[in-house]
């Protein structure tokens, strides 16, 4: 049997450790972002609802204490029917709680925070001959409000990570996204961007972005043009640089625009809603690595004509997979010179 409190406490351990070692890499105001949705998670507030700001301090205040106290632990093993796991061993650890309805992730997100999560398994499919795992209460995490990823070659989603994810991209929209979302909103019988209606209508525009959450991580797991094993050794070699937010970001836009990405699925469905979401919430490098799909959007409101997001479509994923050859050739001859530094330069010289 598995003492799910030993458990649930060795992972939040873990979490508080990767936190306390790792807070600084935020800005202070990504920082407040993130410890206001752990602040949520914990108290289980809807990602709309929010508590007078002392009582956040307050909070905000005990978390930094416990990080001061956490700073020189280290990272606890996972005890498992009398077994002792690696916490990164995944694979393992999942066939272990399986039985339990229990799903359990590590890995290293941006900038190599190591991050962990413990949550109880609502719904399991398949996608493609991949498995497809809907997450729903999650009994411990980190500070990263992370929506979906792939994980030992399954799609999974973190429903109570991408509620808050996906309320804070509505309620922090930046104005150049604000036209497509509104455009959007309509094409769900949705008037306007009031709170009030945003609420109301909260679980259909999450139905339409879980399904993008999940093709983006298909797209991920089915295309090859950046071969994982080399991409992550691009990361290790660059970590907390723009080369690593490169790397990362033209990895996103292939899983995007690729033939199994929820571009090509939005496509095929003609879902103009879904369409409009990825345009209105698209940012930061991927944005600029795919300036194709904005006019393509906005011709597209005019004329209704698939073909041309089609086409912009196709024109992102080329110019994907030129960024990714791009930077696998200059890895490699960095590594032939010794020299990784130029490496970095000439990759955010050419690809910025």
């Amino acid at each position: 049997m598995i003492d799910r409190h030993e458990l649930v406490h060795t992972v939040q351990h873990n979490c508080t450790i990767s936190d306390a070692s790792h807070a600084g890499l935020f800005s202070i105001c990504g920082l407040a972002l993130r410890l206001r949705d752990l602040y949520k998670w914990e108290r289980q507030l809807a990602p709309w609802e929010e508590h007078d700001a002392p009582k956040v301090l307050a909070w905000i205040g005990d978390r930094e204490e416990e990080w001061e106290q956490a700073g020189s632990k280290e990272y606890r093993s996972l005890k498992l029917n009398g077994h002792t796991y690696d916490p990164f061993d995944t694979e393992k650890i999942n066939t272990l709680l399986a039985e339990g309805n229990l799903f359990y992730g590590a890995g290293y997100a941006q900038r190599l925070k190591p991050t962990f999560y413990l949550a109880e398994i609502e719904q399991k499919s398949a996608l493609n001959g991949r498995p497809v795992f809907l997450l729903g209460h999650e009994l411990a995490r980190d500070l990263l409000t992370l929506p979906a990823l792939s994980q030992d070659n399954s799609i999974v989603v973190r429903q109570e990570a991408a509620r808050l994810f996906l309320w804070d991209q509505m309620t922090y929209i930046k104005p150049s996204g604000k036209a497509a979302f509104k455009w959007g909103l309509k094409r769900c019988g949705i008037a306007d961007a009031k709170p009030d209606n945003l609420r109301a209508a909260f679980n259909t525009i999450f139905d339409l972005q879980r399904t993008t959450y999940i093709y983006h991580e298909l797209g991920e797991i089915c295309d090859n043009s950046f071969d994982r094993t080399l991409w992550r050794e691009i990361i290790g070699a660059f970590p907390q640089s723009p080369t690593e937010l490169l790397a990362r970001a033209v990895k996103d836009l292939l899983a995007d625009t690729c033939p199994q990405g929820p571009l090509a699925h939005i496509i095929q469905k003609q879902n103009s809603a879904g369409l409009a979401f990825y345009v209105a919430f698209s940012d930061g490098l991927v944005k600029e690595l795919f300036p194709q799909i904005s006019p393509a959007f906005k011709a597209f409101c005019e004329s209704g004509r698939w073909s041309l997001i089609g086409d912009a479509v196709n024109q992102g994923y080329a110019a994907a997979q030129n960024h990714a050859a791009l930077m696998r050739r200059l890895y490699r001859e960095g590594k032939h010179k010794g020299d990784l530094d130029w490496t970095a330069d000439e990759i955010e010289r050419q690809l910025l």
